[in-house]
C-alpha cells in the first residue's frame, strides 16, 4: 500500500472519536454563533482562524458584550497558553518535518496533541504524514461542523438554554485521558487549586484571568520538573 494512504487510514481512523464529538461540540458552537447573531460565515472563519474551541466558546460572550480588544486578547493569551508547553513536546520533531511544521504548530488543540502524543510508531508508516493528516482532519472536522451548527441554528425555535455544556463535557474527557496517559496529576492538581482560590477571592465573576495568570506562573516555575516526569513516564 502507498506509504501516504496508509498515513492516512491510519490517521482517520484515530480521529474518529474526535470526529463524533465535533460533531456535537462543533454544531453548538455554531448554533451559540447564529443565537448571538453570527452567521455560519462568521463561524467558518473563527473556526478556520482562531480554531480554539474553548476561547471561541468565551468569544461569543466577548463580541455580544462589546468586550475591549485588550480584554479579549489578554484572556486569549492566558487561555490558550496550555499550547506553549505542547509545542515544547514537539519542537524537535517538528523541525524535520519542513514548512509542514508551522501547520503542525498552528493546528494543535488539545484534541490534536492528545492524538500526537497517543500515536504509537508501526513499521511502514510514515509518522510525519500521520501527524499531518491527523491534524488537517481535526481542523477539517471542527469548521466543517461549526458551519453546519450556524445553518442548522436559524431553523431552531426552541430554547438552546445549557448547550454550551457540550465544552465542559469535552474538556473533562480529554483531562482524564491525558491524565490517564501521561500518569501526571500535578498540572491538573495546579489549575484547580489555582481556580478554587481565585474563586473564594476574587467571585465567580473575575476569576477566571487570574487564575489562568497563576497556573501558568506556577507551570513555568516547575516546567524542568514536569518535562522531567514526562520523560520518565515515557
Amino acid at each position: 500500500m502507498n506509504p501516504k494512504k496508509e498515513a492516512f487510514r491510519r490517521a482517520f481512523i484515530a480521529s474518529v472519536p474526535i470526529l463524533c464529538s465535533y460533531l456535537f461540540l462543533g454544531m453548538a458552537y455554531g448554533i451559540l454563533m447564529q443565537e448571538a447573531g453570527f452567521g455560519w460565515a462568521a463561524s467558518l472563519l473563527t473556526s478556520a482562524v482562531v480554531y480554539t474551541g474553548a476561547f471561541q466558546f468565551v468569544l461569543i460572550t466577548f463580541l455580544s458584550s462589546g468586550a475591549s480588544i485588550l480584554t479579549i486578547a489578554v484572556t486569549a493569551l492566558l487561555l490558550n497558553s496550555r499550547h506553549m508547553f505542547y509545542g515544547l513536546s514537539f519542537i524537535e520533531k517538528f523541525r524535520s518535518y519542513g514548512a509542514w511544521k508551522w501547520f503542525l504548530i498552528y493546528g494543535m488543540p488539545d484534541e490534536s496533541y492528545s492524538l500526537l502524543c497517543s500515536y504509537v510508531p508501526r513499521e511502514g508508516v510514515e509518522e510525519k504524514w500521520v501527524h499531518i493528516f491527523s491534524t488537517g482532519l481535526i481542523w477539517i472536522y471542527w469548521i466543517a461542523f461549526s458551519v453546519l451548527g450556524g445553518l442548522v441554528g436559524q431553523l431552531i425555535t426552541f430554547d438552546t438554554t445549557g448547550i454550551d455544556f457540550a465544552l465542559t463535557a469535552l474538556f473533562i474527557v480529554i483531562l482524564l485521558d491525558q491524565i490517564k496517559s501521561t500518569g501526571m496529576k500535578l498540572p491538573t492538581l495546579i489549575g484547580g487549586v489555582s481556580s478554587v482560590l481565585c474563586i473564594i477571592i476574587l467571585g465567580r465573576d473575575n476569576f477566571l484571568l487570574p487564575s489562568l495568570a497563576v497556573t501558568v506562573l506556577v507551570l513555568l516555575i516547575l516546567r524542568n520538573k514536569l518535562e522531567g516526569g514526562a520523560e520518565n513516564e515515557h
